[in-house]
């Protein structure tokens, strides 16, 4: 198990969210909404561009934490609230995403880490938290 102390912040991860990872992902999750693929269709629904889906997001802001255990499967729970819409242009540079993770409370063999994603500056996940075991 992995130890750590309240207040303790994990390296970051910045990922790039390119739309050929959006297609890969509607592949693998079903999700083919157009508003994740097509430019005119997320217009038409107001979005300022295509967007990432909601949950490729999430999986990947908790890798911030995965990655640091010594086993994911100590992950015991995890919630975001979604907040701002990553959009993901049609070009080989794609949207950067920089989330980072701080341990918050530790006790009784558990840690709840609050973990941040940023994109063009602004944070997009409201409260996002995951409990992980701990030694």
């Amino acid at each position: 198990m992995s130890s750590i102390s309240a207040g303790e912040v994990l390296p970051e991860l910045t990922v790039t969210f390119r739309r050929e990872d959006l297609v890969r992902y509607a592949g693998a999750s079903g999700d083919f909404n157009p508003i994740h693929w097509n430019d005119r269709m997320a217009a038409a629904l107001g979005l300022p561009g295509v967007i990432a889906h909601g949950m490729l997001t999430m999986a990947t802001a908790v890798r911030v934490v995965t990655d640091w255990l010594d086993d994911p499967a100590d992950l015991v729970e995890y919630g975001v609230r979604f907040t701002k819409p990553i959009v993901v242009p049609d070009d080989a540079d794609g949207a950067e995403v920089t989330f980072s993770a701080k341990a918050d409370k530790v006790a009784d063999g558990l840690a709840e880490f609050d973990i941040t994603a940023v994109f063009n500056g602004e944070k997009v996940l409201g409260r996002s938290r995951a409990v992980v075991r701990v030694s």
